[in-house]
């Protein structure tokens, strides 16, 4: 606005009639048809008007921001320690799981092989017992086979003495026989 003033104040003074040297430098350099010298002279007088308008505001705003982004920085840096820290422990624990998965393998491992052994063990102790069932089965039927031929022998030698002797005895042996085996006992009353 002011420069707009100075500027109508300087054309009134060239229409007079009379150039100062001003006017006509004026004229001459300043008054370049796109190139208007009074807007970039306007332009920094707004800029100076506003930059101490602004400036306390805006440097405490600013400030203000700064301390924002220092507390959050901070805040920040934290945080990531605090990651890092509860990073290394889940290492460690994962670390530690580890060896536990170890631990745990082996002694499945050495478990697993126990039992195989004692399997094995008792498998060859119940074929041990078996095979002495078995035996003992054996014997015991063996033995029996023993006697049941002993009686079947005894019962056909005594079938053929009987048939023998009944082949050999006749009517008068018979009556021999008869009066012999009474007078042992002691004869007939």
């Amino acid at each position: 606005m002011i420069i707009a003033v100075v500027n109508s104040l300087l054309l009134s003074a060239a229409s007079s009639g009379a150039q100062s040297g001003f006017s006509k430098f004026y004229n001459e350099w300043m008054n370049i048809p796109g190139f208007e010298a009074w807007k970039f002279v306007n332009l920094a007088i707004f800029v100076v008007a506003m930059y101490f308008v602004l400036r306390k505001p805006l440097g405490n705003a600013f400030k203000q921001k700064r301390e924002v982004i220092r507390e959050e920085l901070i805040r920040a840096e934290n945080a990531k320690q605090a990651a890092l820290e509860r990073l290394t422990e889940i290492e460690g624990k994962l670390a530690q799981k580890d060896t536990e998965k170890a631990d745990i393998l082996a002694r499945a491992k050495a478990e697993a092989e126990a039992d195989e052994k004692e399997l094995s063990e008792m498998t060859a102790s119940d074929t041990a017992r078996l095979k002495a069932q078995a035996e003992a089965e054996l014997d015991r039927l063996a033995n029996q086979s023993k006697s049941a031929l002993r009686r079947f022998s005894a019962e056909e030698s005594v079938r053929l003495a009987e048939e023998r002797l009944r082949s050999q005895i006749d009517g008068a042996v018979d009556a021999r026989l008869i009066k012999t085996g009474i007078a042992e006992i002691g004869g007939l009353n």
